[in-house]
């Protein structure tokens, strides 16, 4: 049997990833199997346990697959010339939320409450999320507002919390108001 190289494992991972929130989504954390997965992947369960141990790891993967979007999203935005003010900050990571992603997420969040591997998961991208709007923040307090460097990382703060706060009642909002197969209107 061939090797898989590293970039077919790493689209591998991501295709598995991807019916991981698809099924999570439509099924919820607790109702998804890894028969589900393997189904809606179209891989067999040997190839998802390949790169997976668990369900767990699944979860993980979700949650850094939406991460690595927003990440991406947010680095381009804090290194651009002019990084856009809290306000169009929060408008335009609401305007790309995911029904899909955000029902996950809050299933994940409800998880988290029980499951302390859940729990770190979620804490985590939490962590990581609120560092991506900290930077993001300081750079449109440097290069818009031009506020000296240090002042600039001590208003972010509680400016990056009140965005992901919003940012996470949004999420909830969306997954409330969207069923499975629904797009928001």
């Amino acid at each position: 049997m061939p090797r898989l190289t590293d970039a077919r494992k790493r689209l591998r991972r991501t295709q598995i990833a991807e019916a991981a929130v698809r099924c999570f989504s439509r099924n919820g954390l607790e109702r998804t199997s890894i028969a589900d997965i393997t189904t809606e992947s179209g891989l067999s369960t040997g190839s998802i346990y390949a790169h997976y141990r668990n369900k767990a790891d699944l979860v993980q993967a979700a949650a850094r697959e939406v991460l690595a979007k927003r990440a991406d999203v947010l680095g381009e935005y804090a290194a651009s010339d002019a990084p856009p003010g809290p306000d169009e900050l929060l408008s335009r990571l609401i305007a790309a939320i995911d029904p899909a992603e955000a029902r996950v997420g809050v299933q994940t969040w409800g998880e988290a409450t029980t499951d302390p591997t859940i729990r770190d998961i979620v804490v985590d991208m939490t962590d990581r999320m609120r560092v991506m709007l900290y930077d993001c923040v300081t750079a449109w307090l440097v290069k818009v507002e031009h506020h000296e460097p240090s002042r600039a990382r001590e208003r972010a703060t509680p400016i990056a919390h009140r965005i992901m706060a919003l940012y996470q009642a949004e999420l909830l909002y969306t997954a409330l108001r969207t069923l499975p197969g629904e797009t928001v209107s």
